[in-house]
C-alpha cells in the first residue's frame, strides 16, 4: 500500500501552513497573514510511533486567488481531501467560528475518512474552554494546539497514527489491475477498449470528444480478470468552455489517481501537443506507472523507424525515460496483448518490495560508485536507507545533512536504483530524512 497520505484543510488564517511546519519541525510552507499564500498541495514525509505518513498541507477554502487562480486551489484541494486517509480540519480559537468554517464543513461531509478538529492558536491554556463551541461542527475528534507555544504537538501526531490505515502490503493474487487510458481527444482510446474487450463495449467515432465521462471496462484474458477505464479525450485549458467539458477534464483526472497503471496514448500521425504534456505531468504528479503508447503504427510501419518515436518521446519527456513504449494498432488488435503483459509487469513492480539490507547493499554500491558531493566543507553521511511504502515504491535515506544532496545527487541515487532494484520502469518516490550519527546507530 501507498504511504498513508494526512491533509491539512480549513479556511484561509487560521494557521494550516504554520502547522504543516510545527509538525514537520522545519520551515517548509510560507506563513504570512496574507490570505491565499498556499496554492499548491505542499508534502513532506513524517515519521513518528515507526509509521511514516506524507503531511499536506493546502491552500484556504473558500479564498477568492488575486490572481485569478481560485479554480487550480480548489482543484488542489480537492485532490488533497479525495487522496488522503486522515484530514486535520484547523480553526481558530481566537476568532471562534466563521461562516467560512461551517462552509469548509460542508465540503468535507460525505467524504469518509478520520477527521481530527484541530483548534489552533490555544496560546493559553485557559483558553481551550473557548475551544469547546467548535464541537458544534460535528466533525471528529477535537484537540487544541498552540504552534506558537508548542502546545499539544504529541497529543495531535498521537491522534493521527491511531486512526492511520493499517500497515498491510500484502497483495492479494486475485487483485485486478485497473488500467486509465488517457490522451487527447481522437487518438483511438476507446477503440483500443474495444479491442480489449472483444466487443463494441465502447461508442466509437471519427468525431473527437465522444466519450464524456469515463467508463469502466472488465474483461478477461488468459483467465485474469482486468478493468480498463476508457476516459474522456481532453482539451487545452482554454477550450474547457461548457460545464460538461470541465467535468470531463475533472473525472478523467480522477481516472489517473484510481488507476494501478495508466496507457498514455499518442497518434502516430500528430506531433505532442501541449495537452499531452499536461497529461504526462498529471500522472506524474500521481506518481503512475505509465506505459507511452504511440497508436496507429499500421499507417506509419515500414516509413517511419520506431527509434525515431522513441528519440522524440524521450526528448520531450526527459524525466521519464525509464517508461516503456509500445507501437499498437487498436484498430487491428496489433500488439494488444503484448500491451497489455506489460501494464501487469508494472503492476507487479509497484507492488514489489526489497528488505533493508538488500537496499543497503546497493546504496553502499551507488557511494562507493559516486559519493556525495562535498557540502560546507564537509561530505555528508548516507547512514542507511529503507523501503516504507509500495505503489508507488517509497525509499526513505536517512543521512547527516538532507540539504547537502542536492537534486543532482537525488537523480543519481534514483538512477542508481532503477538500475539494480526490481523496480527500474515506475515512479519511485525518495526521501531524505536526517539523522545524527548517534541515532543512526541505536
Amino acid at each position: 500500500m501507498p504511504v498513508p497520505q494526512v491533509a491539512i484543510v480549513g479556511r484561509p488564517n487560521v494557521g494550516k501552513s504554520s502547522l504543516f511546519n510545527w509538525l514537520a519541525r522545519r520551515r517548509l510552507a510560507i506563513v504570512d497573514n496574507y490570505e491565499g499564500v498556499t496554492r499548491d498541495r505542499m508534502t513532506t514525509l513524517i515519521e513518528t510511533d515507526d509509521r511514516f505518513f506524507e503531511l499536506i498541507d493546502t491552500g484556504g477554502i473558500g479564498v477568492v486567488d488575486a490572481d485569478n487562480l481560485t479554480a487550480d486551489v480548489s482543484r488542489q484541494i480537492e485532490i488533497a481531501l479525495v487522496s488522503a486517509d486522515v484530514i486535520i480540519l484547523v480553526v481558530d480559537v481566537q476568532t471562534g467560528i466563521m461562516p467560512l468554517d461551517v462552509e469548509v464543513v460542508e465540503r468535507l461531509r460525505g467524504i469518509e475518512r478520520p477527521v481530527i478538529l484541530v483548534v489552533n492558536k490555544a496560546d493559553q491554556e485557559h483558553q481551550d474552554i473557548h475551544a469547546e463551541e467548535f464541537r458544534q461542527l460535528g466533525r471528529g475528534l477535537l484537540l487544541t494546539v498552540s504552534t506558537m507555544q508548542n502546545r499539544g504537538r504529541e497529543d495531535l501526531l498521537q491522534a493521527i497514527v491511531e486512526r492511520l490505515p493499517e500497515d498491510d502490503n500484502t497483495v492479494s493474487p486475485e487483485s485486478t489491475m485497473k488500467m486509465t487510458i488517457v490522451g487527447r481527444r481522437n487518438v483511438g482510446k476507446s477503440t483500443f477498449v474495444n479491442s480489449l474487450a472483444e466487443t463494441d463495449r465502447m461508442i466509437v467515432s471519427e468525431v473527437a470528444g465522444t466519450t464524456r465521462d469515463s467508463v469502466d471496462v472488465h474483461f478477461e484474458l488468459d483467465g485474469q480478470t482486468f478493468t480498463a477505464i476508457d476516459t474522456p479525450g481532453l482539451r487545452k485549458r482554454k477550450s474547457v468552455r461548457t460545464d460538461l467539458e470541465f467535468y470531463s477534464t475533472h473525472r478523467a483526472q480522477r481516472s489517473v489517481r484510481r488507476a494501478d497503471v495508466v496507457l498514455m496514448f499518442f497518434d502516430a500521425a500528430e506531433k505532442i501537443s501541449k495537452v499531452d504534456k499536461q497529461l504526462v505531468g498529471y500522472i506524474m504528479e500521481n506518481h503512475k506507472p505509465v506505459i507511452f503508447v504511440v497508436n496507429k503504427w499500421d499507417l506509419y510501419a515500414g516509413q517511419v523507424p520506431s527509434e525515431k518515436w522513441v528519440d522524440y518521446l524521450h526528448h520531450q519527456f526527459t524525466t521519464l525515460t525509464y517508461a516503456p513504449i509500445a507501437f499498437i494498432t487498436g484498430k487491428a488488435g496489433k500488439n494488444v496483448k503484448t500491451l497489455l503483459n506489460h501494464a501487469q509487469m508494472l503492476f507487479k513492480q509497484a507492488q514489489t518490495r526489497v528488505s533493508t539490507g538488500e537496499l543497503n547493499r546497493i546504496v553502499q554500491a551507488a557511494i562507493v560508485q559516486h559519493p556525495p558531493p562535498m557540502y560546507q566543507n564537509r561530505r555528508p553521511k548516507i547512514f542507511y536507507a529503507t523501503q516504507v511504502s509500495t505503489e508507488p515504491p517509497t525509499i526513505v535515506v536517512m543521512c547527516s545533512e538532507p540539504n547537502a544532496l542536492g537534486h543532482d545527487y537525488q537523480r543519481y541515487l534514483l538512477s542508481w536504483f532503477r538500475d539494480h532494484l526490481p523496480f527500474g520502469e515506475v515512479p519511485i518516490k525518495l526521501y531524505l530524512q536526517k539523522r545524527s550519527r548517534a541515532e543512526a546507530n541505536t
